[in-house]
């Protein structure tokens, strides 16, 4: 071939690569796949930044402290705010480790998971002189735990054959024992603290809240499932049932509670902390157990939510004897919301772009901030990495693919790389207004932000594979095995899901404008009785809507309304 010929098949070859390049990159499909690597790549450099620092630094105790590169046994300060009863002897529990296990499957690192739980099964013990939050640490330890074993015997998961023989759930289920003295109560409460070696301690608070109380029957139902065992399942859920059974007329609950008298001590409520994962853990129970008792629930609980506590995309704090207002607020834990929607992707989308709003006016998500005066919250300040706004983002980008919800994450992942990575790791913010750092990483950093991030651009891990997330972020498999009645002293009904599945519909009425209670055979009588999931209250006194927006679905009908000139929201009328 003469140079000639040569020079110009070398211009057609680069005239052809060039268009090639240049259709690439026009590709919408494919500048987001590229988008996505990219991403998966920068989540995955700050969970290992995190992580590696931990192992190198802090394990085995509890969570790491970057700033000095030291570390804290902190499973007995957690959720204690006046750091009463401390041990003495403790030296921690490789907290962060076992928050970490499912995280490092999820990326991919069969080996370290492996090396972990070899670990954990040779050395991890529970029989410490150590006060412990129930709550706590049954969404942390005992969660991690049952979650990872449940990886481990994954044989998707590639674990090497004949090396793992159950440790992990011998722990879990010795854990699990140490729970149950907490449940001897007159009502079924369970204590809100509970020393691992000792038990109740002579004088223990009574005092609980709700989420400490009925947040615990995923955790313990599937520990029960996996033993064979119903005693922490019976144990969660008759406390789940006596909780429910305390509501308010209006179908709401307070904060906290007495657990020996059952009277509640703190009647506020609203859908951030004290309450979050009571509603959370209702409807994924019904997921993975599949008993209609728990939807039921969830149901009558959130349609008591969009009522009192609903405004516009925000949602406040009310009396649960009156629905009045109490506190006009936003805080972190209720941006995990519009991650439980039901399905209501418009109602969701709204309140996540708000939380989102504030996330980009300080860079992070404050504690705290006052709704009714725009500003921050005088002392709660702070941002200790939290994820529930990653992991509604996540939850709304599996619902409707719009590559919107990746730019939210891309945003997140930047702001943390940003203001809360130091050489040692990533240190929680003290101060939203300023980005003064405090010296501390905590567990939920490693098992749920950077999890759910890291999702967000790579849900492989979830192909073919069917999971509910505890409010740790700890995968469950949702399993028919598991769908099977209730011994019958524990039971109302002995439907279940599997039995049912063909004659229950679950719609969002504000998706799909269904009301999910109304049948072909309803009356209108008896159907304009009926409220649905879908159901934003009437507008009050000292609301105005903008749009028609604001104004939500009717209970009844399912209808939109619509914002009149006036700025009242007007009731479709059913035909």
């Amino acid at each position: 071939m003469s140079i000639r010929h040569w020079r110009t098949w070398v211009l057609i070859i680069f005239l052809i690569s060039t268009a090639l390049l240049k259709l690439s990159l026009s590709d919408p499909d494919s500048h987001l796949c590229r988008k996505k690597l990219l991403m998966r790549e920068k989540v995955r450099r700050m969970f290992y930044h995190a992580y590696d620092n931990y192992m190198k630094y802090a394990f085995p105790h509890d969570e790491l402290k970057p700033l000095t590169k030291s570390f804290t046994d902190s499973l007995s300060e957690l959720g204690n705010l006046r750091l009463e009863h401390l041990p003495q002897n403790y030296k921690g529990s490789a907290l962060t480790l076992i928050e970490s296990l499912s995280s490092l499957l999820i990326l991919g690192n069969n080996t370290e998971f492996e090396r972990a739980v070899s670990w954990l099964s040779e050395n991890l013990t529970f029989d410490v002189d150590a006060r412990v939050n129930l709550f706590e640490c049954n969404i942390r330890v005992l969660g991690g735990l049952v979650s990872a074993h449940m990886l481990a015997i994954d044989s998707r998961n590639r674990f090497t054959p004949g090396t793992y023989k159950n440790e992990l759930l011998t722990l879990a289920e010795d854990l699990g024992q140490r729970f149950l003295p907490a449940f001897s109560t007159p009502t079924g409460l369970p204590y809100a603290w509970i020393n691992l070696k000792y038990g109740v301690m002579a004088n223990e608070t009574t005092e609980t809240s709700t989420s400490g109380s009925g947040s615990l029957i995923l955790e313990m139902g599937a520990l029960s499932k996996l033993t064979g065992n119903p005693q922490y399942e019976a144990a969660a859920f008759r406390a789940l049932r006596k909780l429910w059974s305390l509501r308010s007329s209006l179908n709401l609950l307070g904060t906290t509670l007495d657990v020996v008298t059952g009277k509640w001590i703190e009647h506020s409520s609203g859908i951030g902390a004290g309450v979050d994962s009571f509603y959370e853990y209702l409807v994924k129970a019904y997921i993975l157990f599949g008993k209609e008792e728990y939807w039921r629930m969830f149901q009558s609980a959130y349609v008591a939510v969009q009522k009192y506590f609903r405004h516009g995309p925000w949602y406040h704090e009310a009396d649960m004897r009156t629905g009045h207002a109490t506190y006009w607020q936003l805080t972190s834990l209720q941006a995990f919301w519009p991650g439980v929607l039901v399905g209501d992707i418009a109602a969701a989308n709204s309140s996540h772009r708000e939380f989102f709003k504030v996330w980009e006016r300080f860079g992070v998500l404050p504690e705290r901030y006052l709704l009714d005066h725009q500003m921050l919250h005088p002392t709660e300040k702070y941002y200790p990495l939290r994820p529930e706004l990653a992991e509604s983002t996540f939850y709304l980008y599996q619902a409707t693919k719009d590559p919107w919800y990746l730019e939210v994450g891309e945003s997140i992942t930047d702001s943390l790389n940003l203001h809360t990575k130091v050489k040692g790791g990533f240190a929680s913010v003290r101060d939203v207004s300023t980005m003064v750092l405090e010296d501390h990483q905590h567990s939920f950093f490693l098992a749920e932000t950077c999890k759910y991030l890291y999702l967000l651009y790579d849900d492989s891990f979830l192909v073919d594979r069917n999971y509910i997330f505890t409010t740790e972020g700890h995968p469950l498999p949702v399993l028919s095995a598991w769908h099977d009645k209730f011994p019958e002293e524990y039971t109302l009904a002995n439907n279940t899901f599997i039995q049912r599945a063909s004659k229950v519909r679950r719609a969002s009425a504000m998706s799909l404008q269904v009301c999910p209670a109304m049948t072909a055979s309803t009356s209108r009588q008896a159907y304009q009785k009926l409220e649905s999931a879908c159901h934003v209250a009437d507008a009050r006194i000292d609301y105005r809507c903008l749009t028609d927006e604001d104004c939500g679905v009717d209970a009844t009908s399912c209808r939109r309304r619509s914002c009149s000139i006036a700025g009242f929201c007007g009731l479709w009328l059913f035909v």
